[in-house]
This record gives C-alpha cells, structure tokens and sequence, in this order.
C-alpha cells in the first residue's frame, strides 16, 4: 500500500597480495562457488516438509497445518529448495509484516487513504467538494462509499472499496484508475507493482479467481509472491548471509550489494555518498550523485559516460556482480584505502510511509527480521 520500500547488508573480502584487481576476481569466483555449490535433491515427502514447515511456526498462530501446506506448494511452484533456511527466512518476514495475518488490519488506513485520495485530487485541479460528493453515492454493497471509507480497517478492503469507486463513479477511471493507495498487501506485505511484474515474466502456478492484486491478499498468493521476491534471485556478494535479502525485501533487490558499491566508490572518489542502493536515474535530465561520482573515476577506469551508464544499468540483476566498473571500483578502494571492501552493506535508508508513526530504517527493519529468523533457526523440527 503507502508502502514503505528500501534496505540492504555487509560482508567482508580477504585482500590477497596478487593485486588489486586478481583480489577482487578471485573473491567473486570464490563466492560464486559458495553460492551455486550442487545440492543434494529433498528426498522429504510433501506431507514430510508440511510437518517441519508447521513446527518452526509459532504455536500462538491459527491454522498452522493450513499455512504449511500453503508454504510447501509454494516453494514447489517456484522451484526453490524447502531449506530450514528457507522456511525460516520466509516465516520471519510473514511474522514482521503481518503476524501471521493474511489481510492484518492497518491503524488510521480510512484516514490515510482519504488523505490520498485528496491529494490525488488536488493534483488533477479537482475541488474537494466533487470527491466528496462522489463519495457519497451508494455503492455495490448498498452502503455510500463514505461509509465505507470510514469503515476500512484492512488494505483488501481498502483495494476492492477503491476498484468499485473507479468503476461506478462518474469521471473515477479518468481521475483515480492508476492511483489506487493500496501499493503492498497480503501476509508479507508484498509489492502488488512486483507481482504483476512477477506474472509477465513467469507462469502463476495455482488457480486464481480473478486478478493478481486480489491474488495478493490471500494466503497462499501472498506468500507467493512475497517469497519470489526474497529469494528467487541470485547474487554471488551475500554468500549464506540471510540479512541482505531482508534489507532487499524492504528496498528492493540487490540494494544490499548496490549500497556496497556506493560504499567502495566514496572511498576510491574520496566523496561521500548516500548508501540507497540506487546507481542510477533511470528517467531523469541529469545523471544521479553516483553516476556522477563514477565519471570522476572515467581515466582511471577506461569508460566513457555512455559506457559508465551501460554499467550501471546492469545494477537492477545478478549481472553487476561480473561487471568490469563494479571490479574496477573496489580495486580502487581496497589500494586507496588498504584494505578489503565488503561487498554487501546495510543502506542508510530512512523508511516514510503514512502507515509509519516514528523513525524507522531499512536497517532496522533488516535486523528485527534477522531476529526472528534465527529464533527460528534454533527451533526443533518435528
């Protein structure tokens, strides 16, 4: 929803006296292996990895059978190893976002989303008075759609009270049909934006009523996503090192070892930089802060701008991980600095949402995460 999205982690790499630039190619192969060494096939039972699935969730939760179940088909649609590990990272993420609630209710959303609307409206050079007017024609369920908007308590009904709005008001799919407030949802509160993306690019396994957002604020759904989006993706710089990927689920993936490469160019440029994992502006008229502190660097690393930029474009995949800038970077700072750059790093990302009351970080989130997941860790298995 009015979502707050950003973080990342930190890892260190031995210096070796070949050099800078062996050092570093020498460290991503290490890692690379690490990373993809073969694992053995689970040899465990459906009903088996339901079972030690069910025993690592809290006992307080309800419908723990039903959540196990859910997680095992979840992982079997994705194609991704039911891992203690695994398990564990996704359940701690569910228990930070949402406690186990598939549609956890959300404090001040009627206002929050009001609010929004508002200033959508005021935007578009649209009177108040008009969306509040609107607001007072009767809706599919026989209540007004104020009436409504002050009874929401949970993002889902927040999304369908908005659809209906758009659909039955007249001018609302001109004025709100690509502004619905609600931008994460379900148990792991996952971005709607990225399971749609998620869709595009791979079949949805399971049977869906109707669309994906709605899919989002189910069970099963909103596990699916949330765990495509945690782990079904590979980096050589966070190795076994879980904490990164939560910082990613905050702040987007890779922003870990993105905020790491910002952290070894501030130190080979001799500037300071914001650690947000961001590299690069993709639509705006001039380059960000870290493009423009990498073009300080263009002699020394042999790129010109346009070469510059085509690197840094790679920052969204696992690509950068092989990338000749990022290489060229952090041999720079490690014989700038003497000695070993990490390679992922937590980001300096302060979290703003209207569903956020005091000062949080993406750091913060990362490390409350973290906890629960090595809580989990130590649990037995049944």
């Amino acid at each position: 929803m009015l979502s707050p999205e950003r973080i990342r982690g930190h890892v260190a790499w031995p210096l070796r006296q070949a050099g800078p630039l062996l050092t570093v190619a020498l460290a991503f192969a290490l890692a690379g292996c690490a990373g993809d060494a073969p694992r053995q096939p689970d040899k465990r039972t459906p009903e088996r990895i339901q079972s030690d699935i069910e025993a690592r969730i809290p006992p307080r939760v309800a419908q723990r059978a039903a959540w196990a179940v859910d997680l095992q088909l979840v992982f079997a649609g994705l194609k991704i190893e039911p891992s203690t590990r695994h398990v564990c990272a996704v359940l701690a993420v569910v228990e930070q976002e949402s406690t186990f609630n598939p549609d956890p209710p959300v404090a001040g959303l009627a206002r929050i989303a009001r609010e929004e609307m508002m200033r959508r409206a005021n935007g578009l050079g649209v009177p108040e008075l008009a969306v509040n007017l609107a607001l007072k024609l009767k809706s599919p369920d026989g209540r007004t759609y104020d009436e409504r908007l002050d009874a929401v308590r949970t993002e889902r009904e927040l999304s369908l009270m908005y659809e209906q709005f758009v659909d039955e008001v007249p001018l609302g799919r001109r004025l709100f049909a690509n502004y619905n407030p609600v931008r994460t949802g379900g148990p792991m509160q996952v971005s709607i934006a990225f399971a749609e993306e998620h869709v595009r690019a791979q079949r949805y396994p399971f049977p869906a009523e109707d669309s994906v957002r709605h899919e989002v604020f189910t069970r099963r759904g909103g596990l699916y996503f949330g765990t495509a989006h945690l782990l079904d993706y590979e980096t050589s710089a966070y190795g076994s090192t879980m904490i990164y990927r939560f910082a990613d689920f905050n702040a987007g993936r890779f922003a870990s070892r993105n905020a790491a490469f910002q952290q070894a160019l501030a130190t080979a440029t001799g500037k300071p930089l914001a650690l947000d994992g961001d590299l690069f502006l993709r639509d705006a008229l001039q380059p960000g802060q870290t493009e423009m502190a990498v073009r300080t660097l263009a002699r020394e690393l042999d790129l010109d701008d346009q070469a510059i930029r085509r690197e840094l474009e790679l920052s969204t995949g696992e690509a950068f991980d092989r990338s000749p800038l990022a290489a060229k970077v952090f041999a720079l700072a490690e014989a700038r600095s003497g000695r070993a750059q990490l390679r992922a790093v937590l980001p300096g990302i302060v979290l703003k949402s209207p569903k956020i009351t005091r000062r949080l970080t993406t750091e913060w989130f990362a490390r409350r995460v973290d906890e629960r997941f090595k809580r989990c860790m130590a649990t037995e298995a049944g």
